[in-house]
């Protein structure tokens, strides 16, 4: 994917009520900011100027997040009813969400489970960074879960590294680069989580490939193409296939679909019993934001 400009936004889905886009790695969301002019928010109104609305700071109501360096599907609800029934998905936690991303160094399981509290980094210096519980400076930290699946191993400008599939149970603030640097295994390109020493690659290597939100009238699942494929980007260079991304992908819906029950009750390579996890400050503060800009008329 090139970089972002004002005029190559990739739409993935386009209904009466919705757009899903394929948000670039180099671009926020929005921004008051008078010189950070080119926006998602800025795409999107110069491609559907008339789907702006002018009862919101903004002109669009995104109905979730995604950082500055992460690409992938991002859904926007074009209108207060189509917000308000997307926002009932995400609080009910119907919303499916994984991310493809390479991580540096081989992960040793194929499979894991990380259980990681999280909280924000009080440190001098690191006040705009997130922490795991136990970590000097660490405030208010509070339950996260992710679900790690291995799908391949290969390098990166010759050093070692792992792709995998990261599908999200809770949503922390920078919850899936805290994990999987948590686990000394961080992502390829994250100048933040590696304490400023990976800095060489073009981009974060962090992708939000699948968005699946369950609406009763117009169920939106989609795809955003996976953008770490040696076709796209020759300094990743795959040697070894472990689990296959169509593979992994339909066995996360199925567990998705089938409920909570149906799905692995254990933590992989631990034995204990997985928690419920619990609703995040960050859903609960967006919930109530949610709640006070699209109050249904």
């Amino acid at each position: 994917m090139e970089p972002a400009s004002l005029e190559n936004l990739r739409v993935l889905y386009h209904s009466a009520d919705f757009i899903v886009v394929n948000k670039h790695w180099d671009i926020r969301i929005d921004s008051k900011m008078w010189y950070e002019k080119q926006t998602v928010q800025s795409q999107l109104r110069h491609r559907f100027p008339e789907l702006a609305d002018p009862g919101t700071y903004y002109g669009f109501r995104f109905c979730h997040q995604l950082d500055f360096s992460t690409s992938g599907a991002l859904c926007v609800a074009l209108n207060k009813a189509a917000a308000g029934r997307a926002y009932r998905c995400f609080k009910e936690r119907l919303v499916t969400k994984a991310y493809l991303a390479l991580v540096r160094g081989f992960v040793e399981s194929d499979r894991m489970t990380l259980n990681f509290a999280i909280g924000k980094n009080t440190s001098e210096g690191k006040t705009h960074m997130m922490c795991i519980e136990g970590v000097q400076g660490c405030e208010s930290p509070k339950p996260c879960q992710t679900e790690l699946l291995v799908l391949e191993y290969g390098s990166y400008n010759g050093d070692p590294v792992t792709k995998v599939l990261l599908q999200p149970l809770t949503g922390r603030t920078h919850q899936l680069r805290v994990h999987c640097s948590a686990i000394g295994h961080p992502i390829v390109g994250d100048f933040t989580y590696s304490l400023r020493a990976d800095s060489a690659p073009y981009r974060m290597m962090l992708h939000a490939y699948l968005l699946r939100i369950p609406l009763e009238q117009e169920p939106i699942e989609v795809t955003a193409p996976d953008p770490f494929l040696p076709s796209l980007d020759a300094s990743w260079v795959p040697q070894r296939a472990v689990l296959s991304l169509e593979g992994a992908l339909q066995g996360l819906l199925e567990c998705g679909r089938e409920g909570e029950e149906e799905c692995p009750e254990q933590d992989i390579g631990t034995g204990e019993k997985k928690h419920t996890p619990l609703e995040s400050e960050e859903q609960i503060t967006q919930c109530q934001q949610w709640l006070c800009e699209w109050a249904l008329d």
